[in-house]
């Protein structure tokens, strides 16, 4: 595994409106054409793409990993409708216009892969590969969380994130202690997140704003409605890699079943004993199995890539 970031580069972007702060990790041969664009969740950063970086520049890929929109230094517009998922997606098409790719590929976990979903569902321009971490299918989420009480419990902080500055002073207090609980308590592989890590995540939460924008994400989503998160045009057509850590405390594994209904060409790997925060606990496992699906061949299983 290569350091954390190595060969990263942060530079700002200017796309859709907006500045994003974004490392860029150069293709090996100095290639401009293929973009993987690594698209981070909540309460993350860019910093959580430290350990595929290195590898997709590695295997020929421009990385781009941006704050989104409310995080970092990215830009932070006021407002929940700020968020609204078109808003999302718009972004993505102006970072991958930006670029100048002609082939685009989205590595997305939690809330970006939810944005990664939708853009994969409108069939944005260049988009030719898809890997989602830890987030279903939105069609599959909405009909698991009708019949899924289990589900619906886990997913009880969507519903505190409807408050009012609750959440922002809940989560903010004793220096962002909340956002570093929430890495270390739902990993299972806590040596993953040492205190310099959790720094990191507990500083970008308590920049000015920062967590009434990431929150926002949640709020707009409430706000958007079935309909608009979950869409009747909701096919993909692209190769698309889901990596999912089986121990995820938010979300139930049961999500994924059904998820080949929506998919035209699907591959799926579980990850037992990793957590939510899968390409940041289990690196070494994600990068293997990222490296064998890019090369067309056969995708491991987490049992044949553990060490004997």
């Amino acid at each position: 595994m290569r350091a954390m970031g190595e060969g990263a580069a942060t530079r700002t972007i200017e796309a859709n409106g907006l500045s994003f702060e974004v490392d860029e990790y150069p293709a090996a041969g100095g290639g401009t054409e293929r973009l993987a664009l690594c698209l981070h969740g909540f309460p993350e950063s860019k910093y959580s793409w430290r350990f595929q970086g290195p590898l997709l520049a590695r295997l020929g890929w421009r990385v781009w990993a941006p704050n989104q929109r409310g995080y970092g230094a990215s830009s932070r517009p006021k407002g929940v409708s700020a968020y609204d998922i078109d808003h999302l997606v718009a972004d993505v098409e102006a970072l991958i216009a930006a670029s100048g790719a002609r082939e685009t590929m989205l590595v997305a976990h939690d809330w970006g892969a939810i944005v990664a979903w939708h853009c994969a569902m409108r069939k944005i321009r260049t988009l030719t590969r898809l890997v989602i971490m830890n987030v279903p299918h939105p069609v599959r989420f909405m009909e698991e969380i009708a019949v899924n009480k289990t589900q619906r419990r886990k997913s009880w902080y969507v519903a505190f994130f409807q408050l009012p500055w609750i959440p922002e002073w809940a989560l903010g207090r004793r220096r962002a202690q909340g956002i570093a609980d929430a890495f270390y308590n739902m990993a299972v592989d806590k040596s993953r997140f040492p205190a310099e890590v959790l720094e990191h995540y507990r500083a970008n939460a308590l920049i000015p704003g920062a967590l009434t924008a990431m929150i926002n994400w949640y709020r707009a989503a409430r706000k958007a409605g079935r309909a608009k998160m979950a869409p009747a045009q909701n096919r993909v057509g692209v190769p698309t890699l889901v990596v999912w850590g089986e121990e995820d405390t938010a979300l139930e594994k049961s999500l994924v079943a059904g998820t080949e209904r929506f998919v035209d060409d699907l591959t799926v790997r579980y990850l037992p004993g990793v957590s939510h925060w899968v390409q940041q606990e289990a690196p070494e496992t994600v990068n293997a199995m990222l490296e064998a699906w890019l090369a067309g061949g056969p995708v491991p299983e987490a049992a044949a890539l553990k060490s004997p």
